[in-house]
C-alpha cells in the first residue's frame, strides 16, 4: 500500500539562523513520520534584505546596529548560538564577515530543484554561512559550494552572469508578501495549511500527522523582515 505524500514548501532565506534550526527540527520530524508518509520538500525563495548591496555589508556591523548595540547582539547570538547546538548544528558568528545579498543563492537552489539537488544544495548554503563562515557574496565560494554538493560548475557560473531566475524569484517572493509571510522560515503544507516559526520537532510532527486539521502551530522564533529578531 503506497504511503500518501505531504507537500511542504519551506519560505525561508539562507542567511536566515531560525531557517537552518527549523530545517533540522521538521527534518527529524519527518524522519520520525517516514513509515506513515512520504514527504515533496520545496525550498522557496525569501530575503530578508533585499536591497542588500551585491558585495554585502560587514556582518558584525550591521547586527550592531539591527539590535540596537553591542550588548544586544551578543546577547541574540549567543541565544541563537545554543539553541542550534540542540540541533546538532555549529554556528560561529565569529567567521561571518559579510552579510550578503542572498538572490544569487536562491537563484542557485532553484536550479538546484531542477537537477534534483536542491535540499543538498540549500543544506550546503546555511551551512557555508553559519558553521564556516563562508563570504556568499562572491561567485566563486557559490559555484564551490554549488559543485561540492553535486551542481555542475560550468552551468553555476552560468546562471551566475545571466539573469536566468530572477524574474521568478521575484514575483515568488511577492507571492510570498501577498500571501502575509512576513517572517520566516514560513511552511506551507499540502498548499492550505501555515506554520509560522522554527517549531520544536515534535509540533512538526503533530502538524504533519493531522494534515487535515488547521495548522496546530503558535507563534515562534522566525527571522522578522523589518530585522527586529535577527
Amino acid at each position: 500500500m503506497n504511503k500518501p505524500t505531504i507537500k511542504v514548501d519551506i519560505v525561508s532565506d539562507v542567511v536566515c539562523p531560525w531557517c537552518y534550526i527549523g530545517k533540522r527540527r521538521i527534518e527529524k520530524a519527518m524522519t520520525a513520520l517516514a513509515d506513515q508518509f512520504d514527504f515533496d520538500v520545496d525550498y522557496l525563495p525569501f530575503e530578508l534584505n533585499p536591497q542588500t548591496p551585491k558585495d554585502g555589508f560587514n556582518q558584525k556591523e550591521y547586527l550592531v546596529k539591527k539590535f540596537g548595540g553591542a550588548d544586544r547582539y551578543n546577547e541574540i547570538t549567543k541565544y541563537v548560538t545554543a539553541v542550534a547546538a540542540e540541533e546538532g548544528l555549529v554556528f560561529d558568528f565569529s567567521k561571518q564577515n559579510k552579510s550578503p545579498n542572498t538572490r544569487d543563492a536562491h537563484r542557485i537552489i532553484r536550479f538546484a530543484k531542477q537537477e534534483g539537488k536542491q535540499v543538498v544544495v540549500k543544506e550546503a548554503f546555511m551551512k557555508a554561512y553559519f558553521e564556516e563562515g563562508t563570504d556568499l557574496t562572491k561567485n566563486e565560494n557559490l559555484v564551490l559550494i554549488s559543485a561540492k554538493a553535486g551542481l555542475n560548475p560550468e552551468k553555476v557560473s552560468a546562471l551566475l552572469t545571466s539573469e536566468e531566475g530572477v524574474a521568478e524569484i521575484i514575483t515568488e517572493e511577492t507571492m510570498h508578501h501577498t500571501r502575509g509571510i512576513s517572517g520566516v522560515p514560513y511552511y506551507i503544507i499540502n498548499n492550505q495549511y501555515g506554520i509560522s516559526g522554527a517549531q520544536p520537532t515534535d509540533v512538526f510532527i503533530k502538524a504533519l500527522t493531522q494534515i487535515g486539521s488547521e495548522p496546530v502551530a503558535t507563534a515562534s522564533d522566525a527571522c522578522a523582515v523589518d530585522g527586529s529578531d535577527c
